[in-house]
């Protein structure tokens, strides 16, 4: 088949050259956003006087037809298409003849490429809002669940303080939320129009980009061509925001994967998100949260691929560029598909509060507490640091826990320490007391998981 470009040279491509140089293996999934851009671009020809309204409605009837050959099946595309916008361009001139060579009037592959990327990207960032909206709507039912469940609450992977389970989740909604903010301003700095810019100045017809704005869904046109045809930033954008969003999914999947073992034995996940040992016949492994823990390194690796290729490009478009969508592509699909796993796994997931409750009396879970107490009554919160400090040392000496601690004991440590001032220090009431802005009380949780319903609620009624 004869190139589109062609008519300046006097050789053929060699074919290991047009393997080399063929984006249609990959690209072939934009065609459905190639063929609204050609029907929007030959709509405003018409508009214009550039071509009749017979030659639109003959050009948009064939890609049509393209369209929905293509759907069916009935179209396979080779190297020799080279990318899909020849693919689909070569195939109208076939079907309707020399009014299709029409269609590429006052466009370049450089802004058409451009325009499917955006329209392509802006369809699948919509998708992904959706899921992370159903993972949201996941993790507010799991926090009601678990308002009132307590669990240890680490840092530095010790025992740190008494938390409730839905506290953690509403940590987790926080991260997610921010990843669908982080999304809508991806969505909202890409929203603009490449189509005319053309190779990179423009045209010397009498075209109106306003005009395909509004027929594609653009907020507005790019305000100049150059940059039009060779900004990539709102991919390396939705890039970044997939690397964060991945890593919040890999840190929980770290969480889940400890819970999981038989140390913490925190979580019973649904067999239908576990796998089993070819030699070891009891085990149950976490491997979806391994999985998605290990994938979001391909993410990340996404995002520096492109990095890297734009770092060394000068204006306006070079053919590095073609090297965007691969790792597009794989980003989107990684993102989605962890997104939704995530979620289903999240919903079917159950805590062992028998487990944790055994995990409660270690670690002296409730030594903040006291010493929040014992500055309420006037005690300076640094030498209330250190009576706590010398009661942990105490317990540890005589193996016990500070409910057992006698008045001599106390005496001992602080002569203003006494069982009667130290008041309740069970577990329950130091996570009642935490009722902060933010904090853990069941309450204060309650009140956390009203508010991300709202936010949540504001986001579907957009």
């Amino acid at each position: 088949m004869a190139s589109l470009w062609g008519g300046r040279f006097e050789k053929d491509m060699d074919e290991i050259v047009k393997r080399y140089n063929a984006s249609i293996f990959f690209d072939q999934r934009m065609y459905n956003e190639d063929i609204d851009g050609s029907v929007a671009h030959v709509t405003m020809l018409a508009k214009q006087g550039i071509v009749t309204e017979a030659e639109r409605d003959q050009i948009i009837a064939g890609l049509e037809g393209i369209r929905a050959d293509i759907a069916a099946g009935k179209i396979t595309f080779t190297v020799e298409d080279e990318d899909i916008h020849m693919g689909v361009e070569s195939r109208l001139i076939a079907r309707i003849g020399e009014v299709g060579k029409k269609l590429h009037t006052a466009r370049s592959r450089n802004d058409q490429c451009q325009v499917d990327g955006r329209l392509y990207l802006k369809k699948e960032i919509r998708e992904i809002l959706e899921s992370l909206c159903c993972l949201e709507d996941v993790i507010l039912r799991k926090a009601e669940q678990y308002a009132d469940a307590i669990t240890v609450g680490f840092t530095h992977l010790q025992h740190a303080q008494p938390i409730t389970v839905g506290f953690v989740f509403m940590a987790y909604f926080q991260m997610f939320k921010r990843d669908i903010q982080r999304l809508q301003d991806t969505l909202a700095r890409m929203d603009y129009n490449p189509l005319g810019s053309c190779a990179l100045a423009g045209t010397t017809m009498p075209i109106d980009r306003r005009c395909t704005s509004e027929l594609l869904g653009f907020a507005a046109p790019c305000e100049n061509a150059m940059d039009g045809v060779s900004d990539r930033d709102y991919s390396l954008e939705f890039l970044s925001d997939a690397s964060i969003s991945m890593m919040h999914l890999s840190r929980w999947a770290e969480e889940f994967a400890w819970w999981n073992s038989s140390e913490f034995a925190y979580i019973a996940i649904d067999d239908s998100f576990c796998t089993g040992s070819s030699i070891m016949p009891q085990k149950k492994n976490p491997d979806m949260a391994e999985l998605i823990r290990g994938k979001v390194g391909r993410v990340y690796g996404d995002l520096m691929q492109l990095l890297t290729v734009m770092k060394g490009t000068p204006l306006a478009y070079n053919k590095d560029f073609q090297e965007d969508k691969e790792s597009l592509f794989d980003a989107i699909d990684t993102w989605k598909a962890s997104i939704d796993i995530f979620a289903r796994m999240l919903d079917k997931t159950e805590f062992r509060m028998d487990q944790i409750q055994k995990q409660l009396g270690k670690g002296f879970l409730n030594a903040t507490d006291i010493a929040e107490h014992l500055a309420r009554q006037g005690i300076p919160f640094r030498e209330a640091h250190s009576i706590v400090g010398r009661m942990v040392k105490t317990c540890e000496h005589k193996g016990c826990d500070f409910e057992d601690l006698t008045a001599e004991d106390l005496a001992a440590i602080d002569g203003r320490v006494t069982p009667d001032s130290l008041g309740d220090i069970s577990i329950s009431a130091c996570v009642d007391a935490r009722t902060s802005f933010g904090g853990t009380a069941p309450a204060e949780v309650r009140r956390q998981i009203a508010v991300g319903r709202e936010w949540l609620s504001s986001l579907e009624r957009q």
